[in-house]
């Protein structure tokens, strides 16, 4: 039995409850009984709005279905599906012109231009390791990766001199392209660039260039320092400008007990009190949030640098429900809304300044709401971060929202998005993953899907992509806002996203996703080669790609697979799906490095789920592979994932446990895929996860 307490006619979970009133309410001065009562007031207001925008979902799902349907076999007339579009209200009136009108934004989101990580709340350090990552050693990164191909491997233990000479060689490189001059700051000579030196008994300078803040350390009697001409031990970039504090698609909770875990970190975080104890080389390591760094000016006065990322964090979307709390007519919560009220209510820490440190020195909570559905939803969100704003007495926009268009009806939509949301939006992005998989439920019915490697070259993605910044540019964001791009997800191929990566500043992306600090400190090389703001005039100028290509249905137009092809796509998504899934149920790990069906390392999240389940359950639907086939690859990917998970201890396998919740997960991914909202995993999984749960308790 859960233990609950009535507060205003909810049925809070007691835990959860006393969190909430001792922990959040009490140092901010707010009064609980008022609380409870201004939060079942708001539900009163909201929950039919949030319940009736998910009904307008399935019913313009219900409506492109039944048109797909009565044009089977018919290539798709893109002037009538857009006039039908039009019609039903999937399509709205694109909004005359407007800027956005965001006040308070700090200069990490506004004005800078640098990598972004996504990190799970659940997990305490790894939390903590991302808001640290605004800086990183650049020797660090060059030595323990893959990112100077050509640097001889470490033959030593410990520090190996003939690699290390490569590592510092390509570090001077870049600061000779960055800062021809650099040196004469080391040398007392004329130096053509404005510098400040460390402090805090650290030799050294420090740099400004692309906006980007460099540090060259100086420690003559380190291993590194005393082979050095000059005695540099060190280059440290300014890395990880912000990162995302997930409570969404990187993690799994399922109840009130994760649910306060999740808070608890978050409130930690703001807090400046979190830490986290871990083992290294036989000792107890304990990790907590990094101080400022301070530097001093040629003149003697000295000014601070931030030693964190700027947090946001990414609140559950419109669909979910969660037990933590139970309403007055005994349904769930929608968590989403949970999320907004109590993660502001923790905002307002760092707000009213009762912190060690300072998140946002403008005085916004910065919160990502990923998974709205057009416009309307965007409104809705809109109107409930103002009455949250109204219930915990924070001024008007103090709730800032990064927009995430990563559904089909918000990226067609974008603009008339972005005005629902004008005077506090921060940040958009696109997100290839959920992208993809909406991309596919949208269109179930028009056909069978082209192979999922091919998505990347079709025509809507392209379109997605250009206009996603196009749009924000035209609309002002340039300056005040985000313009985000994806993830890189192989974490241990460093060198080929020094090569890839530099496309995503080249569009006029002010960040973009990097699954590591090392891979944040790395992925700055390319914010100093390429001077986003400096490109945006040039890339505005080109207008908004036309809305026809973003709509192409990526359907495979008659192609017929070979049977090895088939197998091929079968494998890797089945694959794919159970090295996640057996993850998410059986431990409750939401994001994690997930060997591919090549042993590639890939981080995984629920979008990577979304993706694989839909494409299946499309091909199923239009007879292009059939049951046995689907099972044929699930259980032979079963043997293969057990195989790749041998060395973890916590690991139950999926050979031999066909009835067990993970298995039983998967297949009701692929099997009942057409029937979730949207196409979305998390109904699913969240039931799965909490038979999981309720046995180990019983067996406990």
């Amino acid at each position: 039995m859960v233990d609950r307490v009535e507060k205003a006619g909810l049925q809070v979970e007691t835990a959860l409850a006393q969190f909430v009133e001792s922990d959040v309410l009490a140092p901010l001065g707010m009064d609980a009984a008022a609380f409870w009562q201004g939060f079942a007031a708001l539900l009163d207001k909201y929950v039919p709005v949030n319940r009736a925008l998910l009904a307008k979902r399935d019913d313009l799902q219900a409506k492109i279905d039944a048109w797909h349907k009565a044009r089977a076999g018919k290539p798709v007339d893109m002037t009538e599906y857009k006039a039908f579009l039009s019609e039903i209200g999937y399509l709205v009136p694109e909004p005359g012109d407007f800027r956005i009108g965001t006040e308070n934004v700090d200069d990490e989101i506004a004005t800078m231009a640098g990598p972004q990580l996504v990190v799970p709340v659940l997990n305490a350090r790894f939390a903590l390791n991302a808001a640290n990552a605004r800086w990183g050693s650049l020797y660090d990164a060059f030595y323990g990766t893959d990112a100077l191909p050509n640097a001889p491997e470490a033959k030593a233990k410990g520090y190996d001199a003939e690699r290390g000479a490569a590592v510092v060689a390509a570090a001077r490189g870049f600061m000779d392209d960055a800062l021809p001059g650099w040196e004469a700051a080391l040398t007392g000579g004329d130096c053509p660039h404005t510098f400040a030196k460390l402090t805090g008994g650290a030799e050294g300078v420090m740099f400004k260039h692309n906006g980007l803040h460099i540090e060259v350390h100086v420690d003559r009697e380190s291993v590194v320092g005393s082979g050095d001409p000059l005695g540099i031990s060190d280059i440290v970039l300014e890395s990880a400008l912000t990162s995302i504090i997930d409570m969404e698609d990187s993690i799994a909770a399922v109840d009130a007990e994760d649910k306060l875990e999740a808070y608890a970190n978050w409130l930690g975080l703001m807090r400046g009190t979190l830490e986290a104890s871990f083992q290294k080389g036989g000792k107890t390591m304990t990790r907590a949030l990094e101080p400022d760094r301070t530097y001093a000016l040629p003149n003697g006065k000295t000014f601070d640098l931030p030693g964190r990322s700027l947090l946001f964090v990414r609140n559950v979307g419109h669909l979910m429900t969660n037990p933590a709390i139970l309403l007055a007519d005994g349904s769930e919560i929608p968590e989403g809304i949970m999320d907004a009220v109590i993660t502001s209510a923790i905002g307002r820490h760092d707000i009213d300044g009762l912190g060690k440190y300072r998140n946002s020195r403008t005085g916004s909570i910065y919160i990502v709401k990923p998974k709205m559905h057009g416009p309307e939803e965007c409104a809705f969100t809109n109107d409930l971060f103002d009455a949250v704003e109204d219930m915990l007495g924070l001024s008007r926009h103090t709730i800032k929202v990064g927009v995430m268009d990563e559904e089909r009806r918000t990226s067609a939509n974008l603009a008339a998005c972005i005005e629902a949301v004008k005077d506090r939006i921060v940040f958009i992005n696109t997100g290839f993953l959920d992208r993809t998989g909406d991309e596919m439920h949208t269109s179930m019915q028009a056909g069978p899907m082209i192979r999922k490697g091919a998505m990347k070259a079709s025509n809507w993605i392209d379109s997605y992509e250009k206009r996603n910044v196009a749009i924000g540019l035209k609309h002002g964001l340039s300056g005040k806002a985000q313009i985000g791009k994806g993830m890189w997800a192989a974490p241990d191929r460093m060198g080929q996203m020094l090569v890839e990566k530099i496309g995503h500043p080249k569009t006029g992306a002010n960040t973009a996703w990097v699954p590591s600090p090392t891979a944040a400190t790395l992925h700055a090389l390319h914010y100093h080669q390429v001077d986003v703001f400096a490109l945006r005039d040039t890339i505005a100028a080109g207008g908004v790609p036309a809305l026809e290509r973003l709509l192409t249905v990526p359907t495979s137009d008659g192609v017929n697979w070979s049977e090895e092809e088939l197998r091929e796509e079968l494998d890797n998504n089945a694959q794919g799906l159970l090295g996640y899934v057996v993850r998410w149920i059986d431990q409750g790990v939401g994001c994690s490095k997930v060997p591919d069906i090549n042993d590639i390392g890939l981080m995984e999240d629920r979008a990577t789920l979304r993706i694989s389940s839909q494409h299946m359950a499309n091909w199923l639907l239009h007879g292009v592979v059939t049951e046995d086939q689907v099972m044929d690859a699930m259980r032979r990917m079963a043997a293969k994932v057990d195989a790749q998970n041998a060395g973890d201890p916590a690991y139950e396998p999926l050979v031999g446990n066909e009835d067990g919740p993970a298995f039983q997960a998967a297949k009701d991914l692929v099997f009942k895929g057409i029937e979730q909202p949207s196409g979305y995993t998390e109904p699913l999984l969240h039931a799965w996860r909490q038979v999981k749960k309720q046995r180990a308790s019983v067996e406990a």
